[in-house]
């Protein structure tokens, strides 16, 4: 009966994604993966099958090369919205995996909103 932690996290993933599909009216989705290192973000529609924004700690004009914290999320937050803006979307859903929703996953999402992306 016991569970282990990557289990856990799969079955949350689908849940969350399960439950977007029911709901995503043609939206897109923001998508957050988070590592040991590094934190990535995706804008995709996935009636296309086509990423329209990414902003990830990897990139080397952000400055954030493995940086994993509080405040770089922010700033990939911060990116992703501006990117957005330039690809034309202003409204998305949130799909942040098998991630709770706090700490580094709260802080890339209230940038985001700040930065003019409504979810």
């Amino acid at each position: 009966m016991a569970n282990t932690k990557r289990e856990l996290f799969l079955k949350r993933r689908l849940r969350v994604r399960n439950k977007l599909r029911a709901m995503a009216n043609g939206r897109a989705r923001l998508s957050v993966h988070r590592s040991n290192k590094n934190i990535s973000v995706q804008l995709i529609d996935d009636a296309r099958g086509v990423t329209l924004a990414a902003a990830s700690t990897l990139e080397k004009d952000l400055g954030l090369v493995g940086k994993n914290t509080v405040e770089a999320a922010a700033k990939i937050g911060a990116a992703i919205a501006e990117r957005a803006k330039k690809a034309g979307v202003e409204e998305c859903y949130f799909d942040r995996g098998g991630f709770l929703f706090h700490g580094k996953i709260k802080a890339l999402a209230d940038a985001a909103r700040e930065g003019g992306l409504k979810f």
